[in-house]
């Protein structure tokens, strides 16, 4: 009897123990599976780790090649233009004659002031014959009365001598047009048989002196850049002559302050609106192959000096606290990790288009932050990657 118990016993328990680990089997799988559940219904974030480093600046712009230096030279007598001896676009040196006036009614009215300095003469004579009449005859009265007609006379004839040397002065700067400088002709007004109409005849831009483009940047990105006056610089300046581009050195000649322009940050984070500074980059070109007016561009790339933690842009936001971001904090159990995010405070140092520098001691390199989320997240929430 004893030998049949002992097969009984030992089956007895091998099914005991084979319910056991079926047991302990269905409660890890349903453990799980209510987990895996779970986690399905909590929100689904993307996250990133900050990398150690700088940022990429980049400053771009374009407009038209301006002279540094022009002249606008007007037809100041009025007369009408006689013959045009240059076109827009000419090469000139100091001294060329540009344009010849039409001076006929200039040098009549010259003709008439000889004239009436003539007949000055004449009177001035008839008076000192009348002063020594007056003398001969002894008459006190009309010696004097002579004398003072003479000086009268002698005044006049003075005046009408400086008049004459004016007009004579005016017909001579006047009548022609010469170029007060090397340069070339930027713009041409004049029309052959007819006098100005308020505008210059002529612009002519000084070319030993070069040209400037201006680009407008932001204070602080030119600052991160270390930009500076006399740093050398490459603008790509289009040819309309030879129908391509060529690449010019030229150099920032000053940077100077501008009008500040206005951002508004995203709806979701209040729609703030920030004014940004603004500065204005004078860049200088001096090349004999450069006619001003040309179309011009620059594109630099240049890395900030300071290093930090550099995440994206879109994992930053701002509440009236100041700015945030969050990031996960790792819970490990012994079945699974929870994933739980924290709100952390930060500081912007720089920023470009894509990434930001923060400053903050609660963020390190190996923690994931948070870009983005499928729904709205607070600090203490559980999430899934």
């Amino acid at each position: 009897m004893e030998l049949d118990k002992e097969p009984d016993d030992r089956w007895r328990r091998r099914s005991i123990k084979v319910m056991f680990i079926v047991f302990m089997g269905l409660l890890i799988f349903f453990t799980l599976y209510s987990n895996t559940l779970q986690s399905l219904s909590l929100p689904k974030v993307r996250t990133e780790k900050p990398t150690k480093g700088s940022l990429l600046f980049t400053i771009e712009g374009s407009g038209n090649l301006q002279p540094l230096a022009e002249a606008k030279l007007l037809n100041a007598a009025g007369w009408n233009v006689s013959k045009i001896l240059v076109k827009e676009g000419d090469r000139v040196q100091k001294g060329q004659m540009l344009i010849i006036y039409d001076s006929k009614s200039a040098e009549r009215e010259l003709q008439n002031e000889l004239t009436n300095q003539d007949k000055q003469k004449i009177e001035l004579q008839n008076v000192q014959d009348q002063f020594i009449e007056s003398t001969s005859e002894g008459d006190e009265l009309k010696i004097r009365k002579a004398r003072r007609n003479i000086e009268t006379y002698k005044l006049d004839l003075g005046m009408q001598e400086r008049k004459i040397n004016e007009l004579r002065d005016r017909l001579t700067s006047q009548q022609e047009m010469t170029a007060p400088f090397d340069g070339i002709i930027t713009k041409l007004n004049a029309v052959e048989g007819l006098s100005s109409a308020g505008e210059p005849d002529v612009v002519i831009s000084n070319s030993s002196l070069g040209y400037r483009l201006d680009i407008t940047a932001d204070s602080m990105i030119l600052s991160s850049m270390g930009i500076s006056s006399g740093e050398r610089i490459e603008v790509e300046v289009h040819i309309v002559e030879v129908l391509h581009s060529r690449i010019f050195e030229g150099k920032i000649d000053e940077v100077v302050n501008a009008q500040p322009r206005t951002e508004s940050s995203s709806s979701k984070d209040g729609g703030k609106i920030t004014t940004i500074p603004q500065k204005v980059l004078r860049i200088k070109l001096v090349n004999s192959e450069l006619n001003g007016g040309e179309q011009a561009r620059v594109k630099l790339k240049k890395r900030s000096y300071n290093e930090g933690l550099v995440i994206s842009k879109e994992a930053i936001h701002q509440d009236r606290n100041g700015m945030f971001i969050y990031k996960i904090d790792v819970q490990r159990g012994a079945l699974s990790n929870n994933f739980i995010v924290r709100k952390v405070p930060i500081h912007s140092s720089e920023t470009n288009d894509n990434e930001t520098m923060i400053q903050s001691d609660s963020i390190y390199e190996d923690d994931l932050i948070i870009l983005e989320s499928s729904e709205p997240l607070q600090d203490g929430n559980r999430v899934r990657l």
